[in-house]
């Protein structure tokens, strides 16, 4: 996503191909299968470009907390921070033709699927150049040319929609999965069970993906679920228990998850993660946690802290490199929102676009169906 930084480059060399293995800070834990090694293969360079990503996903929904606040952003937004690992991980082990779709927390999976900056907070703006031409806002962000489907603002419809994918993936035989991403809060819902009956009975190639941050809304994991082991809840579907806050780990369980439904249909990854802002920007979160669990996940399991120790324990970079990397990522988010802001609105006119296909010549009438007020395009 950020472009190397010329005082890390001296480690993007020949050099950093060289392979480094390390231990995932937990093991992972499985159902109805056995789980994959906690040896994981990495490169100076991916633990760079890991530090990078983070960074500026960190960097871009700190920045959106700030827009929001100034009332640039309106609406619904839902921020990321936190959960970065998750989406960076993924990422790691799989390729664009693979399929993303996952629900309103979407401004970052976004990014690792390759959208811009300038796209993001122009769409968080309700500007032309996003994403969505600013018609979506920060719950409905989408690039299908590079497989992403989609943030969804309907708790867990997006679970058998990314079900479809996967049988459009299967029935063009492509060799890709799709990875459906949901949260704890939607983990409950009848659509998840009926989608996943399908894809299971259809051996369909698709990874449920339960971002675990443990609080649907306002409301803890417990309070919700009786199970709150969401990787068993398929039952007769397999899953797998993972560190969400271990971007090593994720990587290591999306590249499994991805070899295992090709060839055996559905399974269920849990991630183990956390949000660090509330459910949305009208939950100040700090009404049902304390500050101190806030505060204590932040020192022990953030993400971005993990693979700064790493890279400081292996002597890739320095710790003012890292900074550097950090003031770098700072800048490109600045320099995005100054970009945003001179962004135009959308035409008046573009309300009635996307919502037909073209060239149907749909008839718009009035209230009592007689009179005829617009062909749309």
């Amino acid at each position: 996503i950020l472009k190397p930084i010329s005082v890390a480059a001296r480690y993007l060399s020949a050099a950093s191909t060289d392979s480094i293995t390390i231990e995932t800070s937990l093991p992972f834990t499985g159902h109805k299968l056995d789980p994959p090694s906690r040896s994981v293969e990495t490169t100076p360079q991916e633990l760079l470009s890991f530090f990078r990503d983070m960074s500026l996903m960190r960097r871009m929904e700190i920045a959106a907390d700030s827009l929001y606040k100034s009332k640039l952003i309106r609406g619904f937004c839902h921020l990321y921070d936190g959960q970065e690992a998750v989406s960076v991980g993924m990422e790691a082990a799989i390729t664009k033709e693979d399929c993303i779709i996952t629900a309103y927390r979407d401004h970052c999976i976004f990014l690792g699927r390759g959208g811009t900056l300038l796209e993001s907070f122009a769409e968080l703006m309700g500007r032309r150049d996003g994403c969505s031409k600013g018609k979506g806002g920060s719950m409905h962000f989408y690039k299908k040319e590079n497989g992403f489907y989609g943030g969804h603002g309907i708790v867990g419809a997006q679970i058998p929609l990314g079900c479809g994918l996967a049988f459009a993936q299967k029935y063009n035989k492509d060799g890709t999965a799709t990875f459906a991403l949901y949260g704890d809060g939607a983990a409950n819902q009848g659509q998840l069970f009926e989608a996943l009956n399908i894809a299971a009975l259809w051996d369909l190639p698709v990874i449920l993906v339960c971002e675990n941050n443990h609080y649907g809304m306002g409301t803890a994991e417990w309070r919700a679920a009786k199970s709150p082991a969401y990787y068993k809840r398929g039952d007769y579907v397999p899953g797998l228990k993972v560190d969400g806050m271990d971007v090593l780990a994720v990587k290591q369980a999306s590249k499994f998850a991805k070899e295992h439904v090709l060839k055996n249909g559905p399974i269920i990854l849990e991630m183990d993660t956390y949000r660090y802002h509330g459910h949305s920007m009208s939950d100040p979160g700090s009404t049902y946690r304390t500050r101190d669990e806030i505060s204590g996940i932040r020192q022990e399991r953030d993400p971005i802290e993990r693979i700064r120790k790493l890279i400081l324990a292996h002597d890739i970079a320095t710790e003012k490199e890292l900074k550097d990397t950090e003031k770098e990522a700072k800048k490109e988010v600045e320099e995005a929102i100054a970009k945003a802001k001179e962004s135009p609105f959308p035409d008046p006119s573009e309300l009635f676009t996307n919502v037909y296909v073209k060239g149907l010549g749909t008839e718009s009438f009035g209230a009592d169906r007689k009179e005829l007020r617009a062909v749309l395009p």
